[in-house]
Formats: C-alpha cells, structure tokens, sequence
C-alpha cells in the first residue's frame, strides 16, 4: 500500500524501490515489490535486491505477521511484469543520490541505509531526508519495547539515526492510528476494480493476523504513514526529539528512546511523529489506488 501510495500520488517522483530482510526473506520481498510494482503498471521503476541479513545479528523474519509470502491474502500464479535490477540496493542507492538530491522513505529494518552510509559517507549531503516507519514512543510489537523494523537490526538503526542526517521516526504510537476501519474497506470496495479488490485482500488479511496476535479489531496500516508524511508533513505531525536506539538492553534492545520532555538534556537529533489526520490519510490512499485502477 506504501508502494500504491507513492507511484500514483503527484506529490511523489518515485526513483527506486529497494529490498531488506525482515518481513519475509529478501527474496520473498523483492518479489513481493516486483509484483507491487506490475500491478500498479510502474514498469519503469528499478527494483533492487538489499541485505539478506541484519549487520552483527542472525535474521528474525515476520512470517507470523506478514504470512508465508511476506504478502499473503491474494493468490498470485503468474510471474511480476516488472524485473528485479541487475544492481544491488547499494548499487542502485549509490547510483540515483550520486545524481538527484532525494528523500529515503524506510519501511523496513535500516540495513541497506547503515551500509550506505558507511560505505560511501560523501553521498550523505544528497539524502535530502530519512523518513522511517520504525520504532514507538511507547509500545512495541515485537517486544514489550521494540517495534520489529527496529528490532530486527537495531545497530543499524543506531548507525542511521547517529549519521547526521535528517530523520524522522513514524512509529507505532502514531501508525496504530491508521485503523483499516469497515468504513474504509468500504470505500474501496466502492472503487469495483480488481487493483482495489487485491488491496481488500491484503488488508483484510493483515487484520485476521494483527486481530489473532495484538486483539485489534480493526488493522493498522503501517507503511503508508512514513510516505504520507513526505507527501503532506500536514498529514503526520511531528515534534523535534532526541531520539537513540537501544542495542545492549538485555530486556530492551530495539527500543527506540524517545526523550519527548527533554530529560536527559541531550540535543533533539530526529523529528518524531506524534500526530495523524487520518481523514487526509485514506483520501490520499483511496485517491492513489483509485488512480491507478
């Protein structure tokens, strides 16, 4: 849905999509956006293969969440129309900020970007900004304190969010209100076209699974918030916060610490998303797979 959101909206010049492990395996991801990308038509966006695995640690995968696929709910027979690239993520990263200033919307652990980072630190001055769905200010959803997408590579994490370039954190405790309602089901099924019909699949099987594991009687739709934000900051309203990821907690590692009321005295180092206005958030999702239907 974060994918639908950022082909159609005109808001969004998408350059590149590209992969990480953490949902599912990074082969079952890059499928996944290949097939993302053919259904929205995107043919000329390149698709590019990431890390397979976090930095120091051993791959902890979703499947639990997010299905066997990485994207159950539709049943899909044929091959995506659109190709994986030749490139690597670093490649294809290294390749489009090397020429275009650009945004990074992360929707998954932060490994390809700590790896940039550190492989070629010149090409920081062209990331006009990193805007995560990670973390919480509060809660987590893979430990009592760890949103997965930090969880899973909390040192990269730790690696992004200490570089010095912009950042700005959609967590949880403003991603849970993005509730896939039945009023919002409804509105797509309003749309009739089978683009709106697979995203009714995919959402209704995410809310079975976040209904059996977290009690929600209505799903959150997580991804799609990080890319409204760059699309409107009206949408997802933020405060400047210091912001460090826990990596050594025998209890906490993951956590994204969160120091909204200045306790520790230490300089604000992220914008933190604490705000969302969920009526603007599904009209540009509707609008989106409206458009592209």
């Amino acid at each position: 849905m974060a994918i639908l959101l950022a082909v159609a909206d005109p808001a969004v010049d998408l350059l590149a999509v590209t992969t990480v492990a953490g949902n599912q395996t990074v082969d079952k991801c890059t499928v996944n956006a290949r097939r993302v990308l053919s259904l929205a038509g995107a043919s000329g966006i390149p698709v590019a293969r990431g890390a397979d695995r976090p930095l120091v640690r051993r791959l902890r995968i979703a499947d639990d969440v997010h299905g066997k696929t990485g994207l159950d709910g539709p049943l899909f027979d044929d091959e995506p129309s659109v190709p994986e690239s030749p490139y690597s993520a670093q490649e294809l990263l290294v390749d489009v900020l090397r020429t275009t200033p650009a945004t990074i919307v992360a929707t998954g652990a932060l490994t390809n970007i700590a790896r940039l980072l550190s492989d070629e630190p010149g090409l920081a001055a062209n990331i006009t900004e990193i805007v995560w769905m990670g973390g919480s200010t509060d809660r987590g959803n893979i430990a009592p304190l760890a949103e997965a997408n930090a969880y899973v590579d909390p040192e990269a994490a730790d690696l992004v969010v200490q570089s010095g370039v912009p950042f700005t954190m959609c967590g949880l405790n403003v991603t849970h209100r993005a509730l896939v309602t039945a009023d919002v089901l409804a509105r797509f099924e309003q749309l009739g076209t089978p683009l709106a019909r697979v995203c009714i699949e995919w959402m209704t099987f995410f809310a079975s699974t976040y209904r059996e594991l977290f009690g929600f009687e209505s799903p959150p739709l997580h991804d799609p918030v990080a890319v409204a934000r760059v699309i409107d900051p009206a949408i997802v309203g933020c405060v400047d916060a210091n912001l460090v990821i826990e990596t050594q907690g025998e209890w906490t590692t993951g956590a994204t610490v969160v120091d909204l009321d200045g306790y520790t005295g230490r300089p604000p180092n992220a914008q933190v998303a604490v705000a969302l206005d969920q009526a603007a958030f599904w009209d540009r999702i509707v609008a989106a797979v409206s458009a592209l239907s």
